[in-house]
């Protein structure tokens, strides 16, 4: 992966003004009008979302797409739902934020060495992408990946799908999602995989919090 000649400010400009996707486009304008009854009286960012973080990382981590009343309600990823609850506390414990939640846009959340984004910057139906509008959002994700080339140490994949859209990217081939998943890039790289921190896998047990909590506790300990 190449370093790239943009900024993230322009690269986040680009995300947030993309309508590539029609189907995507639509579902998040409608998701305002079916809002649950907890967020009733406020309004919806319902527009792509943005990676957020520390623009020198060492870690990155990608998530398959913003939740439907989490990021594109708030504007953030892993921001005002149950995943951003699991991630963000467990960043917290770690000191690579600054607090052990992240409720809205403006609640002084800062990440310390850690850049967040995702392979798709709409919230899709059913969370399930399809995979034109995977490879659509393909180019936002490699400038990411290009303006994080010369810091990234670590990058963690949430899920088989972004596991699968990174592999993709960096061209490696016959590697198998499985949760905790190491596989050196090159001499100063390294990929990781967990199951994603939703609440279909948190609720079922397919994701405990020691399972989830090894990931950093591995990252930490033996690569940044």
């Amino acid at each position: 992966m190449q370093d790239c000649n943009l900024n993230f400010i322009e690269v986040n400009e680009d995300i947030i003004k993309c309508v590539k996707c029609t189907r995507l486009v639509e579902y998040i304008k409608n998701i305002e009008s079916k809002k649950v009854k907890r967020y009733r009286n406020l309004n919806y960012w319902s527009k792509p979302v943005s990676g957020f973080g520390d623009i020198d990382a060492e870690l990155m981590i990608i998530g398959l797409a913003p939740a439907a009343h989490g990021g594109n309600r708030t504007g953030r990823m892993f921001t005002g739902d149950s995943s951003g609850d699991w991630l963000i506390k467990a960043l917290y414990e770690f000191n690579l934020c600054n607090q052990s939640y992240s409720h809205h846009l403006n609640d002084g959340l800062i990440l310390r060495n850690v850049y967040i984004t995702s392979i798709v910057k709409c919230c899709p139906p059913k969370n399930k992408p399809l995979p034109e509008e995977v490879n659509n959002c393909e180019e936002h994700l490699r400038k990411e990946l290009g303006l994080l080339a010369k810091s990234c140490k670590v990058f963690l994949t949430l899920g088989k799908l972004a596991f699968d859209q990174f592999c993709n990217i960096y061209e490696i081939r016959k590697l198998k999602f499985k949760h905790g998943l190491i596989y050196r890039i090159d001499a100063d790289k390294v990929l990781m995989s967990s199951y994603h921190p939703s609440r279909q896998n948190t609720n079922t047990g397919k994701l405990t919090w020691e399972m989830w909590i090894n990931i950093f506790r591995e990252i930490m300990h033996n690569f940044l």
